[in-house]
């Protein structure tokens, strides 16, 4: 008898689950909708602690917050800036990251700070009001948004992990600054992602002032405990660039986006969509050069698959492959090979590199 009444029960909550769905306004995601209460109801048959409830409750507060925000602006390309809260307006390298947000904006871009004082400041001011945006955390020390923000883009986030999760989703590039734990924190991270392959390919820019070697020590210690000892892959340096010159920094960023477009898998095929069509002959040299991370078949022209439809990028020329899903540093050595390519692209994307 327990049995048939628990059952009894679940029918009824699937029952009254469904009548919910189909009251909200009509909407393909519908069955994501559905799926996101059957977890919620699932945890409350469990009868989870008071604390988990809270932070369930204020995890997807934090995600309610952020999806609104950017929801707007999902056509703009963001740049995301990290660097010490703690760098003073009269350091070189304050006006550095001021000038870098502000070459930017003027570009087109966004850019996206964790909305405190010192380099975070910098790039917000740089970039101008209208194009900042700001991901604050509450902490009890040293983290009052800074005034160049517009209340409508400042986000006020209680964990650290939902603010991640909206810089890495939003970032269409992350560009660091000299910086404490914090900075350093965010750059392993920002590399483990994209070393992983859980963070889809972006340009990573570290950026040092003139003559400073900040991020050249870091990136020697990468290179002789790291790389030298053989704990992460020999091309894994490939997925940064490490600069003290501001042109190159921001060409970084924008020559990432003049042929390659953005990636996705589709099932166990990497579908990489480009803003203009390679030549057969431009295919195949990228089939000899990088034959290593291929594991089936070829790198080879498509048309859009049918599990893309609706991202609105059905328009664009495609090369998909079976990507080994291992060497990221090859992929990103891959993609700026595919951007050094005489390829001819719309006047929009030469004019417009912002414009996803």
């Amino acid at each position: 008898m327990p049995g048939y009444l628990h059952q009894n029960n679940s029918d009824a909550i699937a029952s009254a689950i469904d009548k919910l769905v189909k009251t909200l306004p009509p909407t393909a995601k519908g069955g994501w909708i559905k799926e996101a209460i059957e977890v919620l109801v699932r945890l409350a048959e469990e009868d989870i602690a008071s604390a988990d409830w809270k932070i369930i409750a204020t995890t997807l507060k934090d995600l309610e917050k952020g999806f609104n925000v950017f929801q707007p602006y999902r056509h703009i390309r963001k740049v995301t800036i990290f660097g010490s809260a703690r760098i003073a307006e009269d350091r070189k390298i304050y006006q550095l990251a001021k000038q870098f947000a502000h070459n930017l904006a003027r570009e087109g871009f966004m850019v996206m700070t964790g909305a405190g004082g010192g380099i975070m400041a910098a790039g917000n001011e740089g970039a101008g009001r209208e194009r900042s945006f700001g991901l604050n955390i509450n902490l009890p020390f040293e983290q009052g948004a800074n005034p160049y923000i517009e209340p409508d883009k400042l986000l006020n986030f209680k964990y650290f992990f939902t603010r991640k999760l909206f810089f890495l989703r939003e970032s269409d590039a992350i560009a660091l600054f000299p910086g404490g734990y914090g900075t350093q924190d965010e750059a392993f991270e920002c590399l483990t992602l994209c070393q992983t392959g859980k963070q889809s390919p972006v340009p990573l820019v570290l950026i040092d002032e003139p003559g400073g070697d900040y991020w050249k020590a870091w990136d020697n210690y990468i290179c002789k405990h790291l790389i030298k000892e053989g704990l992460v892959s020999p091309d894994d340096n490939c997925i940064y660039t490490i600069t003290d010159d501001l042109e190159v920094a921001c060409r970084a960023i924008e020559d990432f986006y003049r042929v390659y477009h953005s990636s996705r898998y589709v099932g166990n095929l990497l579908v990489i969509r480009l803003n203009g069509e390679p030549t057969d002959a431009q295919v195949a040299w990228l089939n000899q050069e990088f034959s290593d991370i291929v594991v089936e078949g070829e790198i080879r022209k498509s048309a859009p698959l049918h599990e893309e439809n609706g991202d609105g990028t059905e328009q664009l020329p495609r090369l998909v492959f079976h990507f080994n899903q291992r060497d990221l540093g090859r992929l990103y050595r891959l993609i700026r090979r595919l951007n050094s390519f005489s390829i001819s692209v719309p006047p929009a994307v030469e004019t417009h590199p912002e414009i996803k």
